[in-house]
Parts: C-alpha cells; sequence; structure tokens
C-alpha cells in the first residue's frame, strides 16, 4: 500500500497517525500506547490504510521502548495487512512492507486470527547490486525493518554497503530529499562501520532543523536517535 499525493485524505491520515507516533517515541511509549488508548487513528477504511502506509512503525513504540502494545492497535494492524496484502503484481518494496508488519505482529504476539504467511523472507536478489543511490532509496523506504538486532536479508545488505548507505545519506541531504535523508539516517544509526567523517548526529538535527513540521520525517529521526542511544553511540 503506497501513500499517493501530498494533501489527499491519506496523506492526511499519514500524518496524524506519524504525529501520534512520534509523541509515543517521545514520552517512552507511556502515552498513548501502553495507557491503553489506540495510537492508531481508527479501523475504518481511511484509518487502515493509513496503518498500512506507516507499516511495521505502528508499533515502533512498544519495539523500542519495550512496553505491550495497545490491544486495539494490534488489532488494527492485523485488520491492515489482512486488508491490503500484497498483489500478485506488487513491488517488492511492497512485499517487504507486508513481511515486517506480520513478523512485528507475530513477534509482539498478535493473536492472528486471520493467520499469516509461513514467515519466509521476500526475495532481496533486487536490491544487492543497485547503485549506491538507488539502494539509499529502497532502504529508506523499508526503514521499518531498521530496528534492535534486525536479522533480516535487507538489513544484511545494508550491512555490506554502509558507505553507500552514508554517500546516499549526504546526497538526499544536499538534494534537500528530507524523508529519504531520515529513513537512510535511521539505517545508519544500526549499521556497523559508519564513517566518523560522516557527523551523522550533526546530520540528523540538520535534518530536523529543516522540516520540524512534518511527522513522517520527525518519526525517522526519532527513532535514529533512540537506536544511536541505545547503542551507545548517540545522544539521547
Amino acid at each position: 500500500m503506497e501513500e499517493n499525493g501530498t494533501s489527499t485524505p491519506l496523506a492526511g491520515a499519514v500524518r496524524d497517525l506519524s504525529a501520534q507516533l512520534v509523541s509515543a517515541l517521545a514520552s517512552g511509549g507511556h502515552s498513548p500506547v501502553s495507557a491503553g488508548t489506540a495510537v492508531t487513528i481508527g479501523d475504518d477504511d481511511l484509518g487502515l490504510a493509513a496503518v498500512r502506509v506507516v507499516g511495521a512503525d505502528v508499533l515502533l513504540p512498544s519495539v523500542l521502548h519495550r512496553v505491550p502494545p495497545a490491544a486495539v492497535d494490534l488489532a488494527v494492524c492485523e485488520k491492515a495487512v489482512l486488508a491490503y496484502p500484497p498483489g500478485p503484481d506488487a513491488s517488492a518494496g511492497s512485499r517487504w512492507s507486508h513481511w515486517a508488519m506480520t513478523r512485528t505482529l507475530a513477534d509482539l504476539g498478535a493473536p492472528a486470527a486471520g493467520g499469516w504467511p509461513d514467515g519466509a523472507e521476500p526475495d532481496t536478489t533486487w536490491l544487492e547490486d543497485l547503485p549506491w543511490q538507488a539502494l539509499t532509496h529502497h532502504l529508506a523506504l523499508l526503514a521499518a525493518l531498521a530496528v534492535p538486532s534486525a536479522d533480516t536479508a535487507v538489513a544484511r545488505v545494508a550491512e555490506r554497503r554502509t558507505v553507500d548507505v552514508a554517500r546516499g545519506f549526504v546526497r538526499a541531504v544536499r538534494r534537500r530529499g528530507w524523508l529519504q535523508a531520515a529513513g537512510a539516517g535511521r539505517w545508519l544509526a544500526v549499521l556497523d562501520g559508519v564513517p566518523d567523517t560522516l557527523g551523522l548526529d550533526a546530520g540528523l538535527d540538520f535534518v530536523a532543523q529543516m522540516v520540524a513540521d512534518n511527522p513522517r520525517v520527525a518519526l525517522q529521526l526519532h527513532a535514529a536517535r533512540l537506536l544511536r542511544a541505545a547503542a551507545g553511540t548517540g545522544p539521547l
């Protein structure tokens, strides 16, 4: 499920959901998720579509802060993956986004009333030999896979090409591609071998200053900072 346009009802719903997630991440996961109040915005068609666009990051406060998600959030995420499964012509990125949601739900103990696939990862051969510019683009779209101790085929590709991701981060900043820069920065927060000369923390701060009012970018930046802090490589 992809978000189209910048002023559609879906885009607005995605921004609202992202803003709630930023609030939950900033508060240590204690509001609204662990309070039992849904971070999601509803289970109507628009709400489910927004959840599917944001993907596994809907449950990121629970993953990063290690607090149980609200039961209603698990239920809405389950409905979203069942409502928007990858079609036969879906892109590899869409298949990975869907897989990440199902895996996260399984890891958090979702009831999975509809049943999940067998857990086999989608293919990554399409990703392995991409030029660094395209690699960064696709990794940024799959930033929800950049989580602690991630052991996925996508993460292993990124690990082998840390310097290329760093180059992509710099390029995205220079081109003012803020969402791509934030997504690439989140990957760099979990990768080994990031060049010290990159100045990742300063780069993340710069992106934040440029787009302070964009919740989707802020979500990736908060995730990157929390990941850096947890690894002892960056400030809180």
